[in-house]
């Protein structure tokens, strides 16, 4: 069971929380989900610098609140927090607040006074960022991209995710490795990931490298200690 489903939406409501918290009808949720996706989608391409963990959002009546979690906090708020505030314009400015984007809370007011909806930030330090499986496999990914070996990279990895405390670590890369010419997978595992045990904190993410050779896929997946 455990290789046949995601190991993080597996655990949700047992040991994670829900990334999205917010209640809506069945005639405006599907709006709201595809908002969510593209809000996840511009933050994760635009932070990516400051290491972005994870964006939690929640809804009230005239208000969007979104919590990020990220690994170095003074990149996205910047000096004087300017960098918060223009973060929080440009969101705005992206998210489609139109006629397909309807707050089920507000149906009796036009669009327009829906796209004055506020959107709020809160910025949340990442305690260990080599306990983060989504962190840890960008790293990796960068470093794929930059042509280094991979057994170092991944040995590294796993060195500084156990070093942090870590039951146990297992990364997957498939695809094109190094440039050869047929694609393998190539596996790497320290500690014990017992991915079918709902009570376990196993955290996982994926962030596939493109090289020149094509897509390398990046699995990763981290046991915390209960």
């Amino acid at each position: 069971m455990g290789q046949k489903i995601n190991p993080r939406g597996f655990r949700v409501g047992v040991v994670f929380n829900w990334g999205s918290r917010w209640f809506a009808d069945k005639k405006h949720y599907k709006e709201l989900v595809f908002q969510d996706a593209k809000i996840r989608e511009i933050l994760m391409a635009r932070l990516r610098p400051a290491g972005l963990a994870q964006i939690v959002i929640e809804r009230s009546i005239n208000k969007i609140k979104l919590t990020l979690f990220v690994s170095r906090p003074g990149v996205v708020i910047g000096r004087g927090g300017s960098g918060l505030e223009e973060l929080k314009k440009y969101i705005e400015r992206q998210i489609s607040f139109n006629n397909r984007s309807v707050n089920p809370y507000e149906v009796g007011k036009s669009v327009q006074e829906q796209a004055r909806m506020k959107v709020e930030l809160a910025v949340e330090p990442v305690k260990e960022p080599n306990l983060n499986a989504l962190l840890v496999a960008q790293t990796i990914s960068d470093q794929l991209l930059r042509r280094m070996p991979q057994k170092r990279i991944c040995n590294q990895a796993i060195e500084r995710v156990m070093g942090a405390g870590a039951k146990g670590v297992k990364v997957l890369l498939s695809g094109r490795i190094a440039g050869a010419e047929i694609a393998r997978r190539e596996k790497y595992q320290a500690g014990t990931v017992p991915l079918s045990t709902i009570r376990e904190e196993v955290d996982f993410a994926m962030a596939p490298a493109l090289t020149k050779s094509g897509y390398i896929g990046v699995k990763v997946w981290i046991c915390m200690k209960s």
